[in-house]
């Protein structure tokens, strides 16, 4: 009996013995046209967008974190823009390609990437410290102290 369809790589299991089943990855089967392209172009073309961040803010600051995998300090810039725009960008350079490789699949990214916030008014834009520890970018952005407003008791007469 034939979990999978034989147009399909023609990979077969038997629905009765678990251990001979056989998992179908539809991509990777698939007969795309594309796929006799050589890995390059596919590391080259595929854009490192996923650049996940995190905002949270305490008391004290705004902080962002980003998970920068295999990326060194130095492949990374944090700006501050005039208007409050906090901009980080890099790029991860793609790996050098061997003829002799015969690539099976590539899913790391490569490419360039930047992600901008709008900072809130209560930022210290002269004061934000960045640091990379572990691929994981930590940028903070102190806040301005609010003021309480000072209370002032009155002396009732009478």
């Amino acid at each position: 009996m034939s979990l999978i369809p034989s147009w399909f790589g023609g990979r077969r299991s038997d629905a009765l013995d678990p251990f001979s089943l056989d998992f179908w990855d539809s991509i990777e089967d698939f007969p795309f046209p594309s796929s006799s392209l050589p890995a390059s172009t596919f590391r080259e073309n595929s854009a490192f967008v996923n650049t996940r961040i995190d905002w949270r803010e305490t008391p004290k600051a705004h902080v962002f974190e980003a998970d920068l995998p295999g990326l060194k300090k130095e492949e990374v810039k944090v700006e501050i823009e005039d208007d409050r725009v906090l901009q980080i960008s890099g790029e991860r350079k793609v790996e050098k390609e061997d003829k002799n490789d015969r690539w099976h699949r590539v899913e790391r990214s490569s490419g360039k990437f930047m992600r901008r916030f709008r900072l809130p008014e209560n930022a210290k834009m002269d004061q934000v410290k960045a640091s990379m520890e572990n691929g994981v970018l930590t940028v903070t952005v102190p806040k301005v102290e609010e003021k309480k407003p000072e209370v002032k008791a009155i002396q009732i007469s009478g």
